[in-house]
């Protein structure tokens, strides 16, 4: 015949059991929670070098015989300055780049975030760029170092201001 152990004690066990289910159900909660944000936070970094990336591609890409659409590929990832800036601009470089008939062809080769939050973002950018016109016909090769930043603005990562450097 098996003991049987107070009333007393069986209440200790069952609080007990209860106070560790709890507790581990609290830590479970909150180590989803932290995995979730990091995630986030992952997933952001990621669209923002994204964008980063394909605004600097934009940038470095251009070409006299389509220049219109590249340079509106420019616009619709700007805002801000840069995009005041760069439309402003727009005309001039329409006729300088069919004058020159000039293509440049470019590759991103690295970028890194300097700084983010869930608002904005500096990305540096380092992109190649062969260049061709009737100065170079045979190409030339560029490299450019840019440094970009990038505000979240309707659900998506615009330039804000683009910046060579180094």
């Amino acid at each position: 015949m098996a003991a049987r152990r107070p009333d007393g004690m069986n209440r200790v066990l069952t609080v007990g059991l209860v106070a560790a289910t709890v507790l581990t159900a609290a830590v479970a909660g909150w180590l989803g929670l932290a995995l979730h944000d990091r995630q986030g936070t992952e997933q952001r970094r990621q669209d923002l070098l994204a964008a980063a990336r394909q605004s600097a591609l934009n940038f470095t890409s251009l070409d006299y015989r389509h220049y219109d659409r590249d340079s509106a590929d420019v616009l619709k990832g700007a805002t801000g300055d840069f995009k005041k800036q760069f439309t402003a601009q727009t005309a001039q470089l329409t006729k300088l780049v069919a004058e020159n008939r000039s293509v440049s062809e470019g590759q991103v080769l690295d970028a890194g975030i300097v700084r983010s939050d869930a608002h904005s973002g500096r990305v540096l950018v380092v992109a190649d760029s062969k260049v061709t016109n009737t100065a170079v016909p045979q190409g030339e090769a560029r490299t450019y170092r840019l440094q970009l930043d990038l505000v979240y603005r309707g659900g998506r990562w615009l330039t804000s201001d683009v910046e060579f450097v180094g």
